[in-house]
């Protein structure tokens, strides 16, 4: 007598997990991927900060090998601040630093004149081996880097601190000898 053998039941074969397992982890994976895609597509990127904008101010020794080398040396970050591509025309041996998109500047100019209120009586300030006369202006403090064979000019927005000059005196040392300052006269 031949005997009938039933039948297997697919959720109870021994040969692997139940099939409805299966199916539901491929859904799962499926379902985990498609959120990933979405997500990706629809995040928003951070776009890159708009080049800002240099003055062009005079600086007769722009081109001066001090300039060069010290636009050479210049560090990308300044604390918050941080190396800001520059609109073109790009001023000669200029840089600038922002902490932000659309916020305060910081900037360096290089090879630029005497200033004109830099006479022998005035305060200078020394940082890291660099003395600085300075120049208040409204919301900014200039400072020129009076004792270097140029003047090298650092605009600074109110509260950006002390490392911003600080790091840049150490890049003016490195750069450029040390001189003797050359004032104008006492008015």
């Amino acid at each position: 007598m031949t005997e009938s053998v039933p039948p297997a039941d697919p959720e109870t074969e021994s040969d692997g997990p139940p099939r409805r397992v299966l199916i539901a982890a491929v859904g799962v994976a499926v379902a985990a991927v498609v959120g990933l895609l979405v997500v990706a597509a629809t995040r928003e990127a951070t776009p890159p900060p708009a080049p800002v904008a240099i003055a062009a101010a005079p600086a007769p020794q722009a081109d001066s090998d001090g300039c060069k080398a010290l636009m050479k040396d210049l560090p990308q970050d300044l604390d918050d601040y941080h190396r800001a591509e520059a609109m073109a025309p790009v001023p000669l041996s200029t840089a600038a630093w922002q902490a932000e998109p659309g916020g305060d500047l910081v900037v360096l100019r290089c090879g630029i004149d005497r200033p004109d209120d830099f006479s022998a009586s005035a305060p200078l300030q020394g940082v890291d081996d660099v003395l600085w006369f300075r120049i208040p202006g409204d919301g900014r403090t200039t400072w020129v880097a009076v004792d270097r064979p140029v003047y090298v000019a650092l605009t600074l927005p109110e509260g950006s601190g002390a490392t911003p000059i600080q790091l840049l005196s150490t890049a003016v040392a490195k750069a450029m000898p040390a001189v003797t300052p050359d004032p104008g006269p006492v008015r």
